[in-house]
């Protein structure tokens, strides 16, 4: 262990008699310092018990190494100790953030890499509770299967019951509360049926049925724990789609592709303009609606728990809120941002009844993500992130659902769910007044030469490391701040501090990154972690830090002090 900063050896010598820390001493610097007003003698002894197997425990009391071993530990975690799930859990599912995933069956890019369930177990034993299935005819067309379509797509598909099944075997692992599968089908009404069995054999009963047609609410999380519920088009709407698909066909170019919803929406403008004349012209070919009725199939469409899919008109209309029934509507990462800056609040109004969806732009081939907080601050449920991605906003994700348990269901903050006595909502254009301000400092960091092989950093010489550490959420509260970098050591010692304004502290994430200076070029990665504000506990904190894909070191961490202060103070 590093030499500790003064500081932490003033606090430990403000909570000990004489240089040794007592269980009563303990306890009170648990309340005192860290802000733990509950702690109780029991959780004092039971620090004192984990820490009965070192060679530098005494038996009257800790010295300061001992003190320092239990603040570096598993006991000193960073986020709230309520005990798992603490958010009310009884409200409708459109008042919480849903932990997505999207095209969850890919193991790689969007272009061709494989198709398999081994994702989609991945994804649920991480928290995940949204899972995305693309169902397309075989080959033979006599069976559906799952795989990524389009033009540009190579992937190769794996067969529907096994990620079926891989769901079931996974679904609640981690968390009792409910998966949705979301389909995007491409399938004809006999296939539909043969799905519709398929589902019902696989989850029994399990399988989460409305028993209507349509809902006027969603039901809570609290009473679908460990149920199953598919969100999809009703077959009715997959007829007329598919009648607009088979008439704009016959406008277009021979060998232009087949688009779905996702695909369509990336268009440029100029290729939206030409399908839309295109498609204006086939639509006003008239169909009987009985007939299309009469060919949908009841088994696939008693299967809906959450009718998806865009009204007629224009984008208003899409986010027009019907007080009959409740929906899914799912948007493209370009088409939320051209909703958010033409009709903020709509978007805000629209889903504190609805579920809002949103999924990456097609030409995120390399299965990248986007920043989640445009969906966030207009509280979009269902933000779609591919699992199997990389990089900073997969980590924020991360980070979000850590919250309330890890549970894969975090609770929206009432201002995204309030109405004002004239029905007005929150505004997330509007100027917004700094709340509070968080202040954080990082004393040392140690592990790194357990972890790493000493050839991951410098060849000759320990590692230079720095510390990153910024707030992502809120455009206002976006902020990044970094460490001097402390040269050649394996156990840096910074004990620096940075303060963070913050305007909506709600949905704001703390994000953290260690990295190693080198003169030559990039930085060299160290670690990385991101924790949701909300639920940060306060005082002098353990932070483990974890790999590019989100897995948890085993020793690399850090020690860091959080802290809140009115903006006043600031």
């Amino acid at each position: 262990m590093a030499e500790p900063p003064q500081e932490l050896r003033n606090v430990f010598f403000n909570y000990s008699n004489y240089g040794t820390m007592t269980i009563d001493d303990l306890q009170s610097f648990l309340v005192r310092n860290q802000g733990e007003t509950n702690a109780t003698r029991e959780d004092a002894q039971a620090i004192f018990d984990s820490l009965k197997h070192l060679n530098i425990f005494q038996r009257r009391g800790l010295q300061l190494e001992a003190f320092l071993r239990y603040l570096l530990g598993d006991l000193n975690h960073p986020l709230s100790s309520s005990p798992g799930v603490h958010h009310d859990m009884n409200a409708p599912l459109a008042h919480y953030f849903i932990y997505t995933g999207h095209n969850s069956y890919l193991t790689g890019n969007q272009i061709n890499s494989a198709c398999s369930a081994d994702p989609i177990a991945k994804a649920l034993r991480r928290g995940v509770r949204v899972i995305e299935l693309d169902l397309w005819p075989n080959s033979n067309e006599n069976d559906a299967e799952v795989r990524h379509g389009g033009a540009l797509s190579m992937t190769s598909p794996v067969e529907l019951d096994k990620c079926l099944v891989a769901i079931k075997e996974n679904a609640f692992l981690a968390s009792e509360y409910p998966v949705v599968i979301t389909f995007e089908d491409h399938l004809t009404p006999s296939l539909q049926s043969k799905v519709a069995k398929l589902v019902t054999k696989i989850f029994g009963d399990m399988l989460y049925k409305t028993g209507s047609e349509y809902s006027t609410e969603f039901p809570s999380p609290e009473c679908l724990k460990r149920k199953v519920l598919i969100s999809t088009k009703p077959p009715k709407e997959y007829l007329e789609n598919q009648k607009r698909r088979e008439s704009r066909e016959e406008w277009e170019e021979p060998g232009t592709a087949e688009m779905d919803e996702e695909e369509t929406s990336d268009t440029t403008e100029e290729d939206c303009e030409t399908l839309t004349s295109k498609k204006e012209q086939a639509e006003g070919r008239e169909h009987d609606p009985d007939e299309d009725e009469d060919k949908t199939t009841p088994e696939y469409r008693h299967l809906i728990a959450i009718h998806a899919g865009k009204t007629k008109g224009e984008l208003l209309d899409w986010l027009m809120d019907d007080p009959r029934k409740v929906r899914r509507l799912s948007l493209s990462e370009q088409e939320l941002e051209n909703a958010t800056r033409k009709h903020g609040p709509a978007v805000v109004r629209f889903t504190q009844r609805n579920v809002l969806r949103i999924f990456p732009k097609g030409t995120r081939f390399d299965s990248s993500n986007y920043n989640p907080f445009t969906g966030w601050m207009h509280g979009a449920q269902m933000v779609a992130f591919n699992m199997q991605g990389h990089g900073r906003h997969l980590w924020i994700m991360q980070g979000m659902f850590k919250a309330n348990g890890g549970c894969g269901y975090v609770k929206k903050p009432d201002f995204l769910l309030d109405r004002g006595p004239n029905n007005e909502v929150f505004n997330p254009g509007e100027e917004l007044p700094v709340k509070i301000v968080l202040r954080v400092k990082i004393y040392l960091g140690e592990g790194w030469h357990v972890d790493f092989h000493h050839t991951d950093f410098d060849r000759y010489s320990p590692p230079d490391f720095y510390a990153r550490v910024g707030i992502a959420g809120a455009p206002a509260d976006q902020r990044m701040e970094r460490t001097r970098a402390v040269e050649d050591q394996w156990l840096p010692v910074w004990n620096q501090d940075f303060g963070f304004p913050l305007t909506v502290p709600e949905l704001a994430v703390l994000t953290i990154e260690v990295l190693e200076y080198d003169t030559t070029g990039k930085p060299d990665f160290g670690g990385q972690t991101c924790l949701p504000v909300s639920e940060l506990k306060t005082g002098i904190r353990a932070v483990p830090l974890h790999d590019r894909k989100g897995d948890k070191y085993k020793h690399t961490r850090l020690l860091m002090r959080f802290g809140f202060e009115t903006p006043y103070h600031f």
